[in-house]
């Protein structure tokens, strides 16, 4: 692949190589059924062939909207839960600038989110922000009555109508859901908002490349052409062949089931940059949700170097023996800066004078990388050379794919959450939702 390059050598001596190319069989297999949409969960496979779906028109109304929208906002209040903002966040924050939102001079919206929580501090907080600002909204639901984002955008739709009135408020929302059916769907037709369909056969965490993730990305000021493109390119070389010398998500898929099969049980995804924060938390509900069914699967956590290494980097060194870990490595920083000299030399860090400080960085990658490994700790390394749109796009069907891959030989649905609804049943109940009494009667009775 252009911009992904796997390296598994440091996975071999906690598993050997036939372990990992003896499930190349069952690896044939599960491509194939992704491609043919033949295997467990294929009524949600719209993902696998998005990518070069995804026509010039939509792109164009996308941007479109995104500058109408830059034109009226300072920010922009994305409103979604899990796959609703996940994805979206994960790459505006890879690819925005880190202190974006104290530059008065930034050229497009602020992007912040709500509808993931049920803190009322903090969305009393964003209220009173929403207050002095001049805003819009992007509401993103596939129902409309998912309990988070629908009591965020009850909240905010209330307040920007009062504060902008109710024919002009209509035009600071833009709805992504559903195309035929469902709340937020009625709602938007009747009140007359712009609005975006969300494919029937693609999951939340599979819909980042839906205008689910690609108008918010858009309203960031990134370029969801490229990014598409990135993920084009992507897809062409992964449905291409299912050999894992040829194919870096199908050699990602075995090798971690290789380890899950000899008792590596959680995977840590690591990186060293901090813009890959979100990409993490995305990663950990695509995989979570994917494989964490039938009492099995790989537990998915993540940490950011080096910042973690003075905290869980101790766990990881000499705690249980049952992880593994995958460090995302970035080749070069989008900018130079060099470490000065000093007279008094203090800290002692003149040895590092006139370095880049990305060198010092990929010393601690790579030294971090030998004493987990020395520590019995499994190590993939999957290296992208920059962070850009391309690069990300890329990283995002690799992983997609990958995943469809692992889910299929853990022989879960990789595409359905079951477990999802159990707390929401829970907390209707205890809220005495209609339609909950004898569930509410019992639950309540367990917590006397």
């Amino acid at each position: 692949m252009k911009n992904i390059s796997i390296d598994i050598s440091k996975t071999l001596g906690f598993i050997v190589h036939d372990e990992i190319y003896s499930l190349q069989p069952e690896i044939n297999k599960h491509h194939s059924a992704l491609l043919e949409k033949t295997g467990k969960g294929n009524d949600f496979l719209g993902w696998v062939d998005l990518p070069s779906s995804i026509n010039e028109e939509l792109l164009n109304k996308i941007e479109a909207d995104a500058k109408r929208i830059n034109e009226i906002a300072e920010i922009v209040v994305v409103i979604g839960i899990g796959g609703s903002y996940l994805g979206a966040r994960a790459v505006i924050d890879a690819l925005s600038n880190q202190f974006a939102g104290l530059q008065n001079d930034r050229k497009h919206p602020y992007i912040i989110y709500a509808g993931n929580n049920i803190s009322e501090d903090y969305h009393a907080e964003l209220l009173e922000l929403l207050d002095k600002k001049e805003y819009a909204v992007v509401v993103i639901s596939k129902s409309g009555t998912t309990t988070e984002p629908a009591i965020a955008f009850r909240l905010i739709k209330n307040h920007l109508e009062k504060k902008y009135g109710k024919t002009n408020a209509k035009e600071r929302i833009i709805a992504i859901t559903d195309k035929a059916k469902g709340a937020l769907k009625k709602l938007a037709t009747n009140e007359d908002y712009t609005t975006y369909d969300i494919p029937d056969d693609i999951g939340g965490r599979y819909s980042v490349l839906t205008p689910v993730g690609l108008l918010p990305i858009a309203v960031a000021g990134i370029d969801i052409k490229k990014l598409v493109a990135g993920a084009v390119a992507a897809q062409k070389e992964i449905i291409k062949s299912s050999e894992l010398d040829k194919n870096p998500a199908a050699l990602y898929a075995a090798t971690r089931s290789a380890l899950y099969r000899k008792g590596k049980q959680v995977e840590i995804l690591a990186n060293f940059q901090p813009y890959l924060q979100y990409f993490t938390e995305w990663w950990k509900q695509l995989y979570g949700e994917s494989e964490g069914k039938e009492n099995k699967g790989i537990f998915p956590a993540g940490v950011n170097f080096t910042t973690d290494l003075h905290s869980m980097g101790q766990y990881i060194q000499e705690g249980l023996r049952n992880i593994f870990e995958t460090v995302i490595s970035v080749g070069q920083p989008k900018k130079k800066l060099l470490i000065p000299s000093d007279k008094e030399n203090l800290d002692g860090l003149n040895f590092l004078a006139g370095k880049g400080i990305q060198e010092v960085n990929k010393m601690a990658e790579l030294g971090t990388m030998l004493a987990h490994v020395d520590g019995n700790v499994p190590n993939i390394r999957i290296s992208i050379p920059q962070l850009n749109e391309e690069s990300i796009g890329e990283l995002i069907y690799f992983f997609e794919f990958a995943c469809g891959l692992s889910g299929y030989l853990l022989g879960v649905n990789p595409f359905d959450q079951p477990g999802v609804e159990a707390y929401k049943n829970n907390m209707f109940a205890l809220l005495d939702k209609p339609g909950f009494e004898e569930q509410s009667k019992n639950i309540k009775a367990r917590l006397k």
